[in-house]
């Protein structure tokens, strides 16, 4: 019955009128935010010279450089990082079936702010490229680390498993981050910015570098949107059907690392994206992971664009980490979707 259940949820969900046509919507919410997020800042810029300044651009003018050199990376990678957050955090609680999971689960922004401290502290880096490439490296070392830790034992990968692994290693590795910092303040003074997580003074060449891996994982999970589907109403309904549960594990496990180690190599640690997104895209696209991934790219991408927003117009002409905005906006949002969900 649970199979049949299973099948019939998938069919009618397929092509939802609703679902399809709040597609569209989105999209435009998304553009708007784009848009103003060129154009508002320090320096508010009018909407045609943000046009001209894309479609013919004037390097002696003031306006259209600061646009393509601060404002257009600094877009592009709020886009890029909340879809990728967006879609990781939707995976992690489809494949865990645990409502609290979100891509610091498996430990990778922890270990990923760990190996920059450590970078800067035993290597003298000083530079978001090659934090970048220390963030990645740590934050994949650490998930594949929680995951040989959770499939330990009897069963395997369990999802409880996976979730104790993850808290006690993060746990472990957030101790150690604050004991570097603690005896050592040049590292705190180099890196307090990066840990607060923000999208600001990206080169374009450093959004380049990062696309590929943020894109490709966004493909890779859209492409596995059914089998998630079905893996997330439970192991034996999974089998039931004939999907290969092991190789459906790996690659939504290895889409998740590459998206949420490439937008916290790109941005630092940002938090609430991929906790509270995913549970409003299922509040009006049900459980049909075809569905709940694109609109989480959909809907992580603009929110993280309207918060880096806000921190900036909010304390003009200072701003606001975005890491500090996502979760001052995201927590009460979050308080908000539990107490909804148990009222009902």
């Amino acid at each position: 019955m649970d199979i049949a259940r299973t099948s019939n949820i998938t069919k009618r969900n397929a092509l939802h009128p609703l679902l399809v046509g709040a597609f569209p919507l989105c999209i435009a919410a998304l553009l708007l935010a784009v848009m103003a997020s060129i154009a508002f800042g320090a320096a508010d810029i009018h909407v045609s010279t943000v046009l001209d300044s894309i479609f013919a651009f004037d390097a002696a003018n003031t306006n259209h450089l600061i646009i393509q050199t601060l404002r257009l990376p600094r877009m592009i990678t709020a886009v890029l990082v909340g879809a990728a957050l967006g879609v990781a955090g939707a995976i992690m609680q489809g494949l865990t079936r645990n409502p609290l999971a979100d891509p610091g689960l498996l430990g990778i922004e922890s270990g990923a702010a760990l190996a920059v401290v450590g970078g800067v502290f035993l290597f003298r880096i000083n530079s978001l490229p090659v934090y970048a490439v220390f963030a990645f490296i740590g934050g994949t070392l650490t998930a594949l680390t929680v995951y040989a830790l959770g499939s330990m034992g009897r069963g395997g990968a369990t999802p409880f498993k996976l979730t104790i692994a993850g808290a006690a290693l993060s746990s472990l590795l957030s101790s150690l981050t604050t004991a570097i910092l603690m005896f050592n303040q040049r590292s705190l003074e180099e890196v307090r910015f990066w840990l607060a997580g923000s999208v600001a003074g990206r080169e374009m060449s450093l959004v380049l570098e990062a696309a590929p891996f943020l894109l490709g994982g966004l493909v890779l999970a859209f492409i596995m949107g059914r089998q998630i589907t079905t893996l997330s109403m439970g192991e034996d309904i999974a089998r039931g059907l004939g999907q290969s549960i092991g190789w459906t594990k790996l690659f939504a496990a290895g889409a998740v690392v590459v998206l949420a180690g490439s937008a916290v190599a790109l941005a630092g640690p940002i938090g609430f994206i991929g906790l509270i997104i995913p549970h409003v895209v299922r509040m009006f696209a049900g459980v049909d992971y075809r569905w709940v991934l694109p609109y989480s790219a959909l809907l992580g991408a603009t929110f993280l664009v309207v918060s880096d927003l806000v921190g900036r117009v909010l304390v003009r002409p200072l701003e606001m980490p975005v890491g500090i905005m996502t979760a001052a906006i995201g927590g009460p949002v979050f308080i908000y979707l539990v107490r909804w969900k148990v009222k009902r």
